[in-house]
């Protein structure tokens, strides 16, 4: 059978997820009356919630006699090491841009990588039937980006298709009949270039395992493309490192291939079809699976280093165990290096103490989705503020920069400019404005933008897109002040008292209501001036027997402010610590006892 291996890359809601699901319908892989969820591929519950891709998954449809393996990929700079990975396992790219917004930061992103790789893209203008749409504008703007890529003259010869995910058409021209898909199936068939490898049939087995996954039944599952040779059931094979280490030898139990939605179990998979084997016990990503004979790996891609780290340890407050089964530092530490093995984008190293664990990632996100799998999983953790990974090079000290790409309405922009170029040091690139919209794009130190996008939604009253992606290393740009205003710290602990809530209301914004469980050391809520105050949020009023007209009236309380968890990561100070628990999220000072703060304060 004639085969194609397509990633379908895009920026955050441009709509990958909607369109695989109408090619799977499309090509026949679901049944007439089966009962499919929306965005069949984003399996993960986070990514059901937050309606994005976090992993790359493999699907595969047949079409008029040729079968197609296609990869749904992220769409954010965070989950950049699995879109970089998977780019290698595929022979072509279907880069999707919204018609309306055009090309966006991610999709310059995740576009570097493919051209620089040699890939042709077909370019997919989505959701032209959008009242706001411009494909025309959108389709230049795309050429423009190649341009500025250095795409080679083949690339800039892109063939580009209208469509509407949703709805489930892709035409050729503008006011095509818009009936289905078809115009995408043929040109996928007819411009992707078959797997170069159908030719090394005879040769030795070689593949480069680019993703890892687990089975309750086999135990640890490598997915990659078969670079040269076939693999069959029962054969023994060998896993080497990048540097060509002989890592162990083992037995194939289990071969299987993308069907559908589904992976099947197949007897022998050959050159260019994308599988997973199972039988391994210690082969992970980037190593290569090859016949005994085989003593060179295949080239694996480099990655992005990472540009923040966080430090995860363990969860010593007073309420410690009482919502979290998993709360030991060994069970932490087993855990993050399981992360570590399927997530090449991460990084995890101990501390002095042994306590904590200092894990070094993209971003804010890539770090808020760990956290969030590991606290469903009945971890309780507590996190420190992220911090930027600093670059020595000629005895000058550079960090990270990224590109900002923010859209708001006209009247914003200047709150907007204001906050990004002054405290925040970041230089204006560009600035459009288009039909009563702005586009600002700055160049940001990641210093600058840790915490930024709360304070971003609240100036632009919540109207604003801002997207972010890493641009390149410059010279420190000194300091950068952090939060201006200071906490309300609990002095007591026990449960909150609407009383005293009400009373301190005066002094600042309340991050818990009534009822709440509080500690000493805690952090309940944002003072309205500058420096930490402590409060007693459990005092209760004083009964008397005076009863006077209007004393006992019944306490009114403005609702809290619930933050979520990479708000509430990116809000604290280097002093302060987020507790996280399956049930919870709570902020606390580092130091909960008020005297041994005092005396930690002149560290800080």
């Amino acid at each position: 059978m004639d085969l194609r291996n397509i990633a379908i890359i895009a920026h955050v809601d441009h709509g990958k997820t909607t369109l695989v699901d109408e090619l799977l319908k499309q090509s026949g892989a679901f049944r007439e009356n089966q009962a499919v969820a929306e965005r069949a591929m984003d399996s993960n519950d986070l990514e059901r919630e937050r309606g994005i891709t976090i992993l790359a998954k493999a699907t595969s449809v047949e079409w008029k006699g040729t079968r197609i393996n296609i990869v749904d990929t992220p769409g954010h700079a965070d989950f950049g090491g699995e879109v970089e990975r998977i780019l290698s396992m595929v022979d072509g790219v279907v880069l999707l841009v919204d018609a309306a917004e055009g090309p966006m930061p991610q999709t310059k992103f995740v576009t570097s990588k493919a051209l620089a790789l040699g890939l042709r893209p077909i370019v997919v203008l989505n959701k032209v039937d959008k009242p706001d749409a411009e494909p025309d504008r959108a389709l230049n703007e795309v050429f423009d980006l190649f341009g500025s890529l250095d795409a080679d003259d083949d690339q800039l010869d892109f063939p580009h298709l209208y469509a509407s995910g949703r709805s489930g058409w892709c035409d050729a021209e503008l006011d095509g009949p818009r009936k289905d898909l078809s115009a995408l199936f043929n040109l996928v068939v007819n411009h992707v270039p078959a797997p170069k490898q159908i030719k090394h049939q005879g040769e030795d087995f070689r593949m480069l395992a680019t993703t890892l996954g687990a089975d309750p039944f086999v135990g640890r599952i490598l997915t990659g493309r078969i670079e040269t040779g076939r693999v069959k059931v029962g054969q023994t094979v060998q896993a080497l490192s990048r540097i060509g280490q002989k890592i162990e030898q083992f037995r194939v139990t289990r071969v299987q291939a993308f069907r559908g939605l589904g992976q099947s179990d197949i007897d022998e998979g050959e050159a260019g079809d994308i599988v997973s084997i199972a039988g391994m016990q210690k082969a992970t990503v980037a190593d290569t699976i090859c016949a005994l004979a085989v003593d060179v790996p295949l080239d694996a891609q480099p990655i992005d280093p990472p540009t923040i780290t966080v430090t995860f340890g363990i969860n010593d407050s007073p309420f410690a165990g009482r919502e979290g089964k998993k709360v030991q530092s060994r069970v932490i530490r087993e855990r993050l290096m399981k992360e570590a093995e399927s997530n090449v984008a991460i990084k995890i190293a101990d501390t002095p103490g042994g306590e904590a664990f200092e894990v070094s990632g993209r971003g804010e996100l890539q770090m808020g989705v760990l956290i969030e799998n590991m606290r469903r999983e009945g971890f309780e953790l507590s996190i420190s503020r992220p911090q930027v990974i600093m670059r020595e090079e000629d005895g000058k000290r550079l960090e990270p920069i990224e590109e900002v790409t923010i859209d708001v309405d006209d009247e914003y922009s200047g709150a907007v400019i204001e906050k990004i170029t002054g405290p925040r040091k970041g230089d204006l690139v560009e600035m459009r404005q288009n039909a009563g919209k702005t586009r600002i794009v700055a160049h940001v130190p990641s210093r600058g933008l840790i915490g930024y996008h709360g304070e971003f939604l609240t100036d632009t009253r919540g109207t604003g897109v801002l997207n972010r992606v890493f641009h390149s290393w410059s010279p420190y740009k000194g300091s950068i002040p952090g939060r201006r205003q200071g906490v309300l710290i609990s002095m007591e602990t026990g449960d909150a008292v609407a009383y005293a809530l009400w009373n301190l209301e005066a002094r600042g914004k309340l991050f818990v209501g009534p009822q709440t469980k509080i500690y000493q050391g805690m952090v309940i809520g944002e003072h309205s001036r500058d420096n930490d105050l402590e409060v007693n949020p459990l005092k209760g009023k004083k009964l008397t027997n005076v009863r006077a007209s209007g004393t006992d009236e019944a306490v009114k309380l403005t609702t809290p402010i619930t933050l979520s968890l990479e708000e509430a990561i990116a809000y604290i100070n280097d002093d302060e610590l987020v507790e996280v628990t399956p049930q919870s999220i709570r902020m606390r000072k580092r130091h909960l006892d008020p005297n041994e703060r005092k005396r930690a304060a002149k560290n800080y």
